[in-house]
């Protein structure tokens, strides 16, 4: 590369390191166009859904309203319900049958879920899972419906139940604006979520023969009807979740008088479930600094050894819900604490047994109100007035006002690291759940990262305010390399049920490419804004994938269709490497430039030819006639007529056009290849030959006119020494050993061992055998 001022050359390269790469890849039109506009591909914007990613003018959702009466029966574990729905058409639709979720049908021995399901791995099988595989076989947990009637004329209902879906027809159309409501009694068998796993169950205490329920998608409900996909009717196979229509419940649950009941919504009758001491302690709680028992350890231990003299109905309400769960167990302790937010009283609760301390009361309630203070901060304030984490067999599963937590510490009360942050961040990953996507109400079936992944972030970021170096595992750049890098996997825009590498693919690497949009491409500022923008346009309705990069582009004016379509739509990766550099510096005449090519040429090595070729005897000092001009010339001497011409350039030049020539910087020339296919800005640190360093950042954008390789011109007042390609590990880079110029020594370690010798020996070891039953013979006697 080179600068021409009036026709003089005054840049000189005078390290060159290798040829320039962008110069090798002009002319490449194969390439793919990463800056390609996503608008392309996405959905036209409509009445419903506008261009700018907000809910257009004729956006619709529909009304689902349940009055629920369930029975659980603790002898055999099993379920009784019976609900009234009240359906409100508000699409511009014509409806002439609706279609209900029967999920519990997944644990039928015929369902789709268990007959698509490929073998796992057999060589090494734990007995919990072998357990499992044989117990799923024969295990009926479906739903049995004994009643279907039209409420208006307790007239029967035809309907069809197609595996984990059941359709409904209406015995008239219902247009848009009508209602319709109607009555389903149903039943099933609870499963032993240690055994059958799913997202509900029971646990059994052999201990002490009791057991606890937590109980979700227990009751048929609607599927969703949206504007998008029109009924969101896909089976329940097990990995993608559900997709379900905000309404108002009230249920009604019964259980052994001695259970104590958690569930979403606002308990109606406390003063008939609850003794008075436990009603003065939740009151208390209201104006507690830190969490109280409701009922005690010791109150829960006298529970386990009581018998129940009858039934009991505990009664909750709850507004604005998508969904509805609760669990019940006489081996509850139950502790409280209300908490402030946006001002806004909730109620932060816990119920757990005794095996879950000394753990649970010590972070469970108070992890509740940390998520709740963070996730209102970036989205919008808690809107429900209570917020629950039970522990029970469910590893960790999310529902309006209330989720299922698994971890607990030994027997001996004592627990692991691993135990205390896998509690702390399965508490604050559930509870969040509440914003994602039970309150943003996303569509689960299809989309899992847009409740998963969303919400996977918002934790890293609520994980990271709990103490300093908190332990997570999902979020920072580094932590997705292994499986940026791996080949086995899919673009995070697939279906869930056709996704590879689950957890990774739909929480981790959405988590970690909103944590790279905010840290290093949008900045703090503007990403909160805009994600704040997303959540706040969208509660308590159903975007869709459209909308939400739409709007984060919409709130923060910014082109981000490159960063969707490479972290969403491909499975490229990054690895960008810096191939060379060139260091170009200005001429400064042929006395002074000749000086530099003549110390060049005496830094050059002898060459083994040219040293072994020196004492031989020469011709020409035969004949001295031979001798003439070019025998004393060097060309790197200055001749007159260069220092005229030299003379006669500068003379040309302006004063500022002189000063420019006598400019004291250094430029470098810095040769890119994106290997991974996935642009991302770059990220230069300089290292300058007296120590000190500069971080230089450059946007994506960089790569829109060759986004396979590029060079970048770098200017400086000090000599670079080195450079190093993303220092802070902030774009997920895999390969970081093509980040450094000059390259650096890679270090790896290798372990020595005693080779073992020992071969397979049936001879010895039946003389041990007998040796040993000789031995115990004589020790007999």
């Amino acid at each position: 590369m080179s600068l021409r001022l009036n026709g003089f050359v005054c840049l000189l390269v005078v390290v060159s390191i290798p040829v320039s790469l962008h110069a090798q890849a002009v002319g490449k039109f194969s390439q793919q166009d990463k800056f390609r506009q996503l608008e392309e591909d996405l959905p036209t914007p409509n009445g419903f859904r506008t261009g700018s990613g907000a809910p257009g003018p004729a956006y619709w959702q529909q009304e689902v309203n349940y009055e629920i009466d369930v029975r659980l029966d603790d002898e055999n574990q099993r379920l009784f319900g019976s609900e009234v729905i009240t359906y409100k058409n508000n699409s511009p639709d014509t409806l002439r049958y609706l279609w209900l979720q029967l999920d519990a049908n997944i644990h039928r021995p015929d369902s789709e879920s268990k007959l698509a399901a490929t073998s796992p791995g057999l060589e090494r099988v734990p007995f919990k899972q072998f357990q499992g595989m044989l117990a799923r076989r024969v295990f009926d947990g479906g739903i049995t419906i004994t009643k279907c009637t039209d409420n208006s004329t307790n007239q029967p209902l035809k309907y069809t139940v197609v595996k984990t879906m059941m359709r409904v027809d209406l015995p008239q159309p219902l247009p848009p604006g009508g209602s319709f409501e109607f009555g389903v009694d149903w039943y099933y068998r609870i499963n032993d979520a240690k055994v059958v796993r799913g997202r509900s169950g029971y646990e059994y205490f052999p201990e002490d023969g009791n057991y606890i329920y937590e109980m979700a998608q227990w009751f048929p409900r609607l599927c969703a009807y949206t504007d998008v996909t029109g009924w969101q009717h896909k089976q329940f196979l097990g990995r993608g979740e559900f997709t379900l229509e905000v309404g108002n419940y009230v249920v009604r649950i019964t259980v052994p008088s001695d259970h104590v009941v958690a569930s979403t919504g606002t308990l109606m009758n406390a003063d008939q479930v609850l003794s008075p001491d436990q009603r003065q302690r939740l009151e208390m709680a209201k104006s507690a600094e830190k969490p109280l028992f409701i009922v005690t350890p010791e109150e829960a231990l006298a529970n386990e050894s009581s018998r129940p003299d009858g039934d009991r109905t505990w009664i909750f309400k709850a507004d604005q819900v998508r969904d509805f769960a609760f669990a019940s167990s006489r081996k509850f302790i139950w502790d409280a604490l209300q908490h402030d937010v946006g001002g806004a009283p909730v109620m932060a609760m816990s119920f757990y047994p005794k095996e879950g301390e000394p753990l649970w009361s010590r972070y469970s309630t108070h992890a509740i109100v940390h998520t709740l203070n963070v996730y209102s901060r970036y989205t919008f304030d808690y809107p429900y007035p209570v917020a629950i984490s039970v522990n029970g067999p469910v590893g960790g599963m999310e529902y309006p006002m209330i989720c299922f937590n698994g971890p607990r510490p030994e027997k001996d009360g004592t627990y692991s690291a691993r135990t205390k942050y896998g509690l702390i961040s399965v508490i604050i990953h559930e509870v969040g759940h509440n914003y994602f996507p039970m309150i943003v109400n996303t569509d689960e079936r299809q989309w899992t990262w847009m409740d998963e992944g969303l919400n996977t972030f918002l934790q890293f970021l609520a994980e990271q305010e709990w103490e300093e170096g908190y332990p997570s595992r999902r979020g920072e750049p580094a932590d997705i390399v292994p499986f940026m890098a791996s080949l086995n996997q899919v673009p995070i825009m697939t279906n869930s049920e056709s996704i590879l590498q689950f957890g990774a693919n739909a929480y981790a690497k959405p988590a970690t490419a909103l944590n790279i949009l905010r840290e290093t491409i949008l900045g703090r500022e503007l990403f909160d804004f805009a994600f704040k923008e997303y959540a706040r346009r969208w509660k308590f309705k159903r975007p869709m994938p459209a909308d939400f990069f739409r709007t984060m582009e919409d709130a923060s004016g910014t082109d981000l269709d490159w960063f969707w379509r490479g972290w969403f739509y491909s499975t490229d990766h990054v690895d960008l490497a810096v191939l060379g550099v060139r260091r170009l510096d200005i001429q400064q005449g042929p006395e002074v430039e000749k000086q530099v090519q003549r110390a060049e040429r005496q830094d050059q090595p002898e060459t083994q030819s040219a040293e072994r070729n020196k004492p031989l005897p020469k011709y020409v000092e035969k004949f001295p006639e031979l001798k003439d001009f070019y025998n004393d010339y060097d060309p790197l001497d200055v001749t007159p007529k260069e220092s005229r011409s030299y003379d006669k350039f500068v003379e040309k030049l302006s004063e500022e056009e002189r000063k420019l020539l006598d400019a004291d910087h250094y430029f470098y020339l810095v040769d890119l290849e994106n290997v991974g296919g996935l642009v991302m800005p770059v990220i230069l640190e300089l290292t300058f030959e007296d120590g000190s360093t500069d971080l230089l950042r450059y946007p994506a954008e960089i790569w829109n006119k060759n986004n396979e390789a590029i060079s970048k011109l770098i200017i400086t007042e000090k000599p670079v020494a080195s450079l190093n390609l993303d220092p802070r590990l902030e774009t997920a880079d895999v390969d970081l050993a093509n980040n450094h110029y000059p390259p650096r020594i890679q270090k790896s370690r290798f372990e020595l061992f005693k080779e073992s010798r020992e071969r397979p020996n049936p001879m010895r070891d039946q003389q041990i055998e007998l040796k040993r039953s000789q031995q115990k013979q004589g020790g007999s006697r």
